[in-house]
């Protein structure tokens, strides 16, 4: 597979081509330095409004499904997200019309038409309101965890921002946030699968000519403020309690950071590790549990997420917190981190077959500056040893790192018992 780094489109625009000459599709997908994290609290959420603007059509294409349709017609859908550090936009399409769609990605991406504006607010409403209660009060557990973490700090803003915001948000506003985030300084393409490199190349320069250099968005990064663990207790109408424990992690750049991704798939790969074993097939007190480590370029997030009876919550926070315990004492044991390694080597390979896949993995590492492949991925974690597990377990499982957020229904007794069990964590 002969990848083609370091390529740059004359207006500035960073290519990344990956030939996949076995497979069946090809893949364009734009990264985008945009996203909550750069957001105020008065623009909270227009990154995400905008995403859903650019899906309105262009000048020739006068509606949004005038725009569907000129996607769809050539074999594949579009699709768009908005995260905490960045967006993005991919379509994966027959080779033989790939040219074709990477025009349509040039023209939605870079002169979209911004019309039927008070329809797709009213879109983003219904979806905000998901995650509201009947007063307008947030119970999306991962949103009051982030939000109490970060405190006022952008990190600890929502995606989709509130209705508040979302009233606000005016075609100058979106227009000058497009003028800003959607440029060259500020975004990476990857170009992936059965496809001709000198060809792509040539039709990317042409889509993607209109896009201006602008300037590199920045970043503040959060206070580290924090001295004790932090608890919330929401209250809610609801047949569970949701609860997330999330702990300050490290950046995507930190020397500790392959030996937090091993911690998190010793946690969290697959039914038989330690999650899912001990709370669900040993204990039975949950359907689910899962782990998450999500890094970006300034700090980053561990987080455990359960749902369980309410009477039983306290039971499993306090399992969770046994759990992490004894990582940070000793470690996984060999065999768990045998085959946490396994199988990111097969996930590694199995990339190879897909074309989506690859343009993730190669256009996200382009896009935070971490120059590896795949494989020099997997060299990285492979090197973990079960001290570099262990201590990363102690680095990071410590009072003043954690928040513990619980929504749902809690006697005054339970809730009490919770909040006193998140005070002794690490005592």
């Amino acid at each position: 597979m002969l990848i083609h780094h370091d390529l740059v489109l004359p207006n500035g625009l960073p290519l990344v081509i990956v030939p996949q000459p076995s497979v069946h599709r090809a893949v364009a997908a734009l990264f985008l330095r945009t996203g909550s994290r750069f957001e105020t609290a008065r623009t909270n959420g227009i990154s995400h409004f905008l995403e859903h603007m650019v899906f309105r059509g262009t000048k020739d294409l006068p509606s949004a499904h005038a725009q569907a349709l000129a996607f769809e017609r050539l074999g594949g859908t579009l699709y768009a997200a908005t995260y905490v550090d960045h967006g993005v936009m991919s379509i994966s399409v027959p080779p033989r019309n790939f040219e074709q769609v990477i025009a349509l990605l040039g023209e939605v991406t870079t002169v979209p038409r911004f019309s039927d504006l008070e329809i797709e607010r009213g879109i983003v409403r219904e979806e905000i309101l998901e995650d509201l209660d009947d007063d307008g009060r947030i119970i999306d557990a991962d949103n009051l965890a982030r939000a109490l973490m970060y405190q006022e700090h952008p990190l600890g803003y929502t995606i989709t921002g509130g209705l508040d915001t979302l009233a606000l948000f005016d075609e100058p506003m979106l227009r000058a946030h497009h003028a800003r985030h959607y440029t060259t300084s500020n975004a990476v393409l990857c170009l992936s699968g059965n496809l001709d490199p000198e060809r792509v190349i040539k039709a990317a320069e042409r889509a993607f000519a209109p896009m201006p250099r602008g300037s590199r968005i920045s970043a503040a990064p959060p206070p580290n403020g924090q001295k004790k663990p932090r608890f919330e207790f929401i209250e809610n109408q609801s047949s569970q309690t949701e609860l997330r424990v999330a702990f300050r992690a490290v950046s995507e750049k930190d020397k500790l950071e392959p030996a937090v991704e091993m911690l998190l798939r010793v946690l969290d790969d697959g039914m038989s590790t330690r999650l899912y074993e001990r709370i669900c097939d040993r204990l039975g007190l949950c359907y689910d549990v899962s782990g998450m480590f999500e890094a970006y370029e300034d700090d980053g997030v561990v987080d455990i997420a359960a749902g369980a009876a309410h009477e039983r919550a306290t039971v499993v926070l306090k399992e969770i917190f046994a759990l992490v315990h004894e990582l940070a004492s000793h470690g996984p044991t060999p065999e768990e981190l045998d085959k946490a390694k396994n199988r990111h080597l097969w996930s590694v390979e199995a990339m190879l077959d897909d074309a989506d896949a690859i343009a993730s993995f190669y256009g996200l590492a382009a896009f935070a500056d971490i120059a590896r492949t795949p494989m020099a991925r997997h060299e990285e974690l492979a090197s973990v040893t079960i001290a570099d597990v262990r201590d990363a377990a102690q680095r990071i499982f410590r009072p003043e790192r954690m928040t513990t957020v619980a929504v749902g229904l809690l006697s005054r007794a339970e809730e009490g018992r919770m909040e006193r069990a998140v005070k002794n964590f690490g005592g």
